[in-house]
């Protein structure tokens, strides 16, 4: 029976993705910074007030956020621990309904307003169309989400990002699927004049080809189309019924499982 177990797309074992809210000012320097070191990243936007107070134009948003996920982060930002089922609904889909008329596709990731959360709003969100919600609990390890609802990121850019990085790229054993999930807000670099700290990190973590360099979805997309992976009762085939490649490790060889495809694990 092969050993088989999951890599990410081209047997890498490691990924890197970043998380920002609010949708301000600050994010047109940021988003340039992520650009021009090929990180890629989901921005969380309240639709209802973007294009006030310091806030990114809706019709902005599309060219802006090219190559990265637009996600929501509610209409008006409320703590929606403290809303009705109702407000939250509306709250959820009317943010997802304008942000995916901007961005032109659906628009399935969150994070959490304020920061608070609990488990109403955790089993409402797959009904309304959400994929995962981001929380501000920092962990400050590499591990990957073990609840979609509750993905806990590794630290605010604030927390030892650079240190944290540094152990990260050392990461060579592969056991394990390691992530580094960086969050914060775009304006915080102009608040605390730190804006070497975001260009220091990107100078350092970009261009590795042991890295996979993903937005929020990505992540989700590609650990789900894994669980949908029909393999043989002997583990010696696999099918995959999905669109998109998925990479396994079979006995210590990487082998790229295409779309639409039966292949043998075992020759």
């Amino acid at each position: 029976m092969a050993n088989v177990q999951l890599t990410f797309p081209e047997g890498k074992h490691k990924v890197l993705t970043m998380s920002y809210d609010d949708g301000r000012s600050a994010d047109r320097r940021l988003v340039r910074t992520l650009n021009q070191h090929g990180i890629r990243g989901t921005f969380h936007l309240n639709s209802g007030l973007a294009g006030h107070h310091d806030r990114i134009p809706l019709e902005e948003v599309k060219n802006l956020y090219q190559g990265h996920e637009i996600a929501a982060h509610s209409v008006t930002h409320p703590t929606l621990t403290r809303c009705t089922r109702e407000q939250i609904v509306g709250e959820l889909m009317e943010d997802r309904k304008s942000l995916e008329r901007i961005s032109g596709y659906p628009v399935r990731g969150f994070s959490y307003p304020n920061g608070t959360f609990n488990r109403q709003m955790q089993e409402i969100l797959p009904h309304l169309g959400i994929a995962y919600a981001r929380t501000v609990l920092s962990h400050g390890d590499f591990q990957m989400p073990d609840d979609y609802f509750a993905w806990h990121p590794t630290c605010h850019h604030n927390q030892n990002l650079l240190e944290l990085t540094e152990a990260f790229k050392q990461l060579g054993r592969r056991q394990h699927l390691h992530m580094l999930y960086v969050w914060g807000h775009s304006y915080e670099f102009d608040h605390d004049n730190n804006w070497d700290v975001i260009e220091r990190f990107c100078e350092s973590v970009s261009g590795r080809d042991d890295i996979w360099y993903a937005t929020n979805i990505e992540i989700v997309d590609y650990l789900r189309r894994y669980q949908s992976l029909r393999f043989s009762a002997g583990m010696d085939l696999v099918y995959n019924p999905s669109y998109h490649s998925i990479w396994l490790e079979a006995n210590g060889e990487v082998i790229e499982v295409k779309g639409g495809s039966q292949i043998e694990l075992v020759k």
